[in-house]
Formats: structure tokens, sequence, C-alpha cells
């Protein structure tokens, strides 16, 4: 893997695949969404967490990002939603949360989530772990 400004290079095998962020504030919603675009990633990205079972029907995403901490609903019991729901409970969910508290991450992850990204964000580990979960 390649390394430009010390963030590691995907490569062009992500022009193919999609990523669903699913984030309520605006700023980290554009940072995923131009760090995804800008290594070759098509986004679908929603606010409104309700949308987010019939948003990965139909464009059937490779990875969903998705926050915990949404107004309308919990970004884990969508995750429980999608892992219950036999066409959905394969595409992975990376959790992005601003949860940092000791056992929150194993918590997240009994939930369903593959991965948990504490913000802020690293860029690296973030584009990395992507990269790991969408190929």
């Amino acid at each position: 893997m390649a390394s430009v400004g010390g963030v590691a290079q995907i490569g062009p095998h992500a022009m193919t695949k999609t990523v669903m962020i699913v984030e309520d504030n605006e700023l980290n919603m554009k940072l995923f969404n131009d760090l995804l675009e800008a290594y070759g990633y098509k986004t679908v990205k929603t606010r409104d967490g309700k949308g987010v079972l019939e948003l990965a029907r139909e464009h059937k995403p490779a990875l969903i990002i998705m926050d915990i901490q949404l107004p309308d609903i919990s970004g884990l019991d969508i995750t429980r939603q999608l892992k219950a729901d036999a066409d959905l409970k394969s595409i992975p969910v990376v959790a992005v949360t601003a949860f940092a508290m000791r056992g929150d991450e194993q918590r997240i992850r009994a939930e369903g989530c593959e991965a948990y990204l504490s913000k802020p964000i690293s860029i690296q580990t973030f584009l990395e772990t992507v990269r790991k979960f969408a190929a």
C-alpha cells in the first residue's frame, strides 16, 4: 500500500465500491464524503437513520459508516436491524462515534458493528478501515 502525504493510498479497485455514510453532523458528513470520493469510492449519504435499510437495499453498499448518536434513532438500533435482515446482514458496519468510554468499543462490536472509530477520527485509520471492510 502506497502512501501520499502520510495517508494510505487505497487504489483503483475502490472505483466500483459504494460506501453509505449515516451521519447527522454536516461537517463530519462532508469530511467522510470528501475522503471517500478522493480515494475513488462512490457514496450514498443520509442524515436520517430511519431510511438506512431502504437505501441499503437500493444501493447495496460494500460498507456502511454509521454514526452511533443520531437524533431520530440510535445507530446501534439501525445496526441490529441491518444484521437481522437476511439481504443486508453481510454488509459490514463501521461505527463512528464520540463514545470513548471504557467498554464502549466492546459494547458496540457486540451489537454487530465490525469496527469502531472514535471521533475525532484519524484520517489514516479511517481510510485503512474502509479499505479493509469495503474489499
